[in-house]
């Protein structure tokens, strides 16, 4: 059991890793360094991949925490 969340937290991770580089990569290299532009800083509403991206990051971010919990709790 241990070995299909190992594996199954693997898989996870590497999803995780691959939409936010993802949304980085749309966002583009302007807020890198934490600095944005005047206009742009602020709410601002996402569409179409976008909003899917950022639905998805979600996701993959509760099933990561929850599969991380899992592990540690039947390892312990």
């Amino acid at each position: 059991m241990a070995t299909y969340l190992d594996l199954a937290l693997v898989v996870v991770s590497i999803a995780l890793i691959a939409v936010i580089l993802l949304q980085s990569r749309e966002a583009g290299l302007g807020g890198l360094g934490g600095g944005a532009d005047l206009g742009g800083a602020g709410y601002r509403v996402r569409r179409g991949i976008e909003k899917v991206l950022f639905n998805v990051t979600i996701i993959l971010s509760a099933i990561f925490f929850i599969l991380a919990l899992l592990t540690v709790t039947l390892a312990g």
